[in-house]
């Protein structure tokens, strides 16, 4: 990870990649100019030609070239008649040119933990070794900085993945958010894991020491832990013990199956009757 001052010394890193027969990619978030402030594939291919790279030869890929225009951009890379290919996200997927061992990522702090996983993804298919270069500004939002560090520290995908979803949330089950918080007033299943796991066991254990009774219906018959037997009669609440049961109840509630929801909604009933 480095900032726009030391690009100079990144560009340096191209030449010499390419000076040892191999390519490289450089990836900007956007197409062309706009009110973000942002560098643009467009234009950052025509300055690179021109100022950067003039004795080499690069070639433009983005998402608004048809589709016989990727294609021959794509061909032009693979047989390296092009060392450098400027671009943005549309290389994510599905692009396999083991020559590549370099890619250089502008605005790095306005791409998510998966694009990046799958953008550093197109590089290192060989056997020589690859670099990916984040580069960003010196000051980013908290958020930005935890992602690009998590990139530099990993590589493992599943930690990444994790990583992605502390961070943006999981958004909803069963609605179209794909981020943001689950809307749980209390616990956070996400942070609150190993309590949650805690709260599973002291369930369990809660309903398997509860005195006989009917079961809620025959569906929860066939699971009998589940079904234990439950208070004969509602208690009160005596001590911060029988308290933090009734919430361990009410964490396990919220992750079982709805067939077993009915005893544990008895069993929260007959503890926080105060």
């Amino acid at each position: 990870m480095t900032t726009e001052q030391h690009l100079p010394g990144v560009w340096e890193s191209l030449r010499r990649e390419v000076a040892a027969g191999h390519q490289a990619y450089v990836v900007y978030p956007v197409i062309e100019e706009s009110k973000l402030e942002l560098k643009a594939a467009m234009e950052e291919y025509e300055r690179l030609s021109r100022e950067v790279f003039p004795k080499l030869k690069l070639g433009l890929l983005h998402g608004r070239l048809s589709s016989e225009e990727k294609e021959e951009a794509m061909q032009r890379f693979r047989k390296n008649e092009a060392q450098i290919l400027v671009a943005t996200t549309v290389v994510e997927v599905g692009v396999d040119v083991p020559n590549a061992t370099a890619m250089v990522i502008e605005h790095a702090e306005r791409f998510g933990l998966a694009q990046l996983h799958q953008l550093r993804g197109r590089i290192g298919r060989g056997a020589q070794k690859s670099h990916c270069i984040l580069v960003a500004p010196a000051r980013m939002t908290d958020e930005a900085r935890a992602r690009l560090e998590t990139m530099v520290r990993t590589s493992n995908g599943f930690e990444i993945a994790e990583t992605d979803l502390l961070l943006r949330g999981p958004g909803e089950f069963f609605g179209t958010r794909q981020s943001g918080d689950l809307g749980f007033h209390i616990a956070n299943p996400l942070r609150d894991r190993e309590l949650l796991e805690l709260a599973r066991r002291e369930a369990f254990a809660l309903a398997a020491n509860s005195p006989s009774t009917k079961p809620c219906s025959a569906s929860s018959a066939s699971s009998p832990r589940m079904a234990a037997p439950l208070p004969p009669r509602p208690h009160r609440l005596t001590n911060y013990c029988d308290f933090t049961r009734s919430i361990n109840v009410l964490f396990l509630y919220v992750a079982r199956p709805l067939s077993h929801k009915c005893n544990f909604m008895r069993l929260l009933l007959g503890a926080a009757n105060v």
